[in-house]
């Protein structure tokens, strides 16, 4: 479960900003929004299922999301996919004298196995500047390992990190070595990272469409993504796998002959996707199934609903987070808010899965749909810097209309048009 989310002086982010899904004491003009979008933790915390974060176009939504991807990969990668002399690929707020040649902050705060964790770093383009990792077993915050340039320090509980802080590069997280070294707290700690926390930016559909065809030849998930392609409506009434050798026509024009060769005598296979739809005749009685092929005849949004549908049956099966820039993007704003429910539901989310999301769609925002808690904005200032704000931070009754109050820039978050007809007036 994801409590927050913290970063700054990265990309768009001068200041450290935080999202956060604890929820508000805020009430909802609808009763069943409470129930079904909050979930407790204990008496002290609740969180919320889903929130939905808008802005203007480069207001920095989409860097909300970079900043988790960069901070996911770095923990999984940096004690191995680094040298010693390589630079961290990190990218500080360029657009102050304030910020130049200081670390970029990152922070995370989760629950994990019952208990509470708080883990984050500071990095540079040369090193990791500092490093920690705290945690609530009971009651009060403890420490379990602190880093800086004098070292590392380490409680008695985080034994596992006794003989690995010398073996620990500049360029490398603490965490991560220990978790080669099969830590078992920095091991559960990436664990989660890998398998809890899902992160889609800038789709790639062929890759999520490649991760949905290996679960689909899995039965145990095949009957449950028809199901729900069924659902969302595409006129598609089955999905099967085609498994084919490779052809040599079938390589682009640009692979050498010898590797053409190569791939073909080591039985190199593709997947083809075929989809199924009914065919009618003249008086509307079906008369056969036409099958189509996923890559060649279904329109974009299809392929994109096709991808997503394991990310989304995992998350909701398992309780993970599912966090996606420009969700929006080629749906049709039904199915957009179909996916949402899906998370803020009792029924379909028993597991409490988390969904985070970036849109423009303002159809969404409806107190029928989300508490005030879950709506978020993105905004930039006039020296380029992006301020992360919610909606709860402003006087709003319960009945206000979220949707034309954004629009008339009540809240922020939208672009300033100038005139532009005046790019197309004739010179006298």
């Amino acid at each position: 479960m994801l409590i927050e989310f913290s970063v700054g002086n990265y990309l768009s982010f001068k200041e450290t900003v935080t999202l956060s899904m604890v929820a508000t004491n805020v009430i909802a003009k609808n009763k069943s929004v409470d129930e079904n979008n909050v979930f407790d933790v204990d008496e002290e915390l609740s969180l919320l299922k889903s929130v939905a974060v808008y802005g203007a176009n480069a207001s920095g939504k989409s860097n909300l999301i970079k900043a988790m991807n960069f901070m996911r990969w770095f923990v999984l990668n940096s004690s191995k996919e680094t040298q010693i002399e390589d630079a961290i690929n990190v990218d500080e707020f360029k657009l102050s004298t304030e910020t130049e040649g200081k670390p970029s902050f990152f922070e995370i705060v989760f629950i994990l196995e019952d208990k509470l964790y708080r883990y984050g770093f500071e990095v540079d383009e040369k090193q990791v500047v500092s490093e920690w990792l705290f945690y609530v077993p009971k009651v009060r915050e403890s420490k379990l390992f602190e880093r800086d340039k004098n070292g590392i320090k380490m409680s008695r509980v985080f034994k596992e990190g006794e003989l690995i802080s010398d073996k620990t590069r500049n360029n490398a997280l603490f965490l991560s070595v220990n978790s080669q070294f099969n830590g078992k707290i920095s091991t559960s700690i990436l664990r989660w990272f890998i398998d809890d926390l899902n992160i889609i930016s800038g789709l790639d559909s062929k890759f999520y469409q490649k991760i949905t065809v290996e679960y689909f030849q899995d039965s145990e998930y095949k009957n449950e993504i028809v199901q729900l392609i069924r659902k969302w409506d595409l006129g598609i009434d089955d999905i099967e796998i085609d498994t084919k050798e490779v052809l040599p026509e079938q390589f682009p024009d640009f692979v050498s002959d010898e590797f053409r060769r190569r791939m073909i005598d080591a039985g190199m296979q593709i997947d083809e996707i075929q989809t199924f739809h009914k065919q009618y005749d003249s008086e509307g009685k079906m008369v056969s199934i036409v099958v189509f092929d996923l890559e060649e005849n279904e329109s974009e949004g299809t392929k994109k609903l096709f991808a997503f549908a394991i990310p989304i049956l995992e998350s909701l099966s398992n309780g993970e987070i599912l966090i996606i820039d420009e969700l929006d993007a080629r749906l049709h704003p039904l199915i957009t808010r179909e996916i949402i429910e899906l998370f803020n539901s009792n029924q379909t989310n028993p597991e409490n899965a988390q969904l985070i999301f970036t849109t423009h769609d303002t159809n969404l925002l409806s107190h029928k749909i989300f508490r005030r808690d879950q709506i978020w904005f993105t905004e930039k200032n006039r020296q380029g810097a992006t301020d992360l704000y919610s909606l709860v931070e402003y006087k709003v009754r319960n009945d206000a209309s979220f949707e034309s109050d954004y629009i008339k820039g009540r809240y922020g978050a939208i672009p300033f048009l100038g005139d532009l007809t005046e790019l197309f007036e004739k010179n006298g």
